[in-house]
């Protein structure tokens, strides 16, 4: 069974939605559910984040989320921190590649997340409030 086809069988009994920088995936996670495409951005170019910020808290208005579980960078900190201040629960989980250290993101979003997961036992252990819980992804 692909790691998609599991992701729609547990999503089908819930009201969910995804917020992606790309089209790359669009097709196939709109199979699931909703999907909005906002853009790329970073801290190098703070026109481009803006213009992120505004469409990611048009879709924290629009759907009103409960949970959001983020896989990072700058615009999943952009929709946790917006969802956050609107009630949501915040659960991050940093990247794999991110080894030694919690990503920038993930140490940004630290003081709202609900919880934060590493998926390296010596970064959890370094942070308090970082749990490891395996390799998630």
């Amino acid at each position: 069974m692909s790691e998609l086809l599991k992701l729609e069988e547990v999503c089908k009994s819930h009201n969910l939605f995804f917020v992606s920088t790309t089209d790359v995936i669009q097709k196939k996670l709109q199979k699931i559910a909703r999907t909005y495409i906002v853009g790329e951005c970073n801290r190098e170019h703070p026109l481009l984040t803006l213009k992120v910020m505004v469409k990611g808290l048009w879709i924290i208005k629009k759907e009103k989320p409960d949970v959001i579980l983020s896989t990072g960078a700058a615009v999943g900190f952009i929709m946790c921190f917006w969802g956050k201040l609107r009630g949501a629960k915040v659960i991050w989980v940093d990247s794999i590649a991110n080894a030694e250290k919690l990503s920038l993101s993930g140490r940004m979003i630290r003081p709202f997340a609900d919880l934060i997961l590493s998926q390296w036992p010596d970064v959890a252990a370094h942070y308090a409030n970082v749990e490891y819980a395996g390799e998630l992804i």
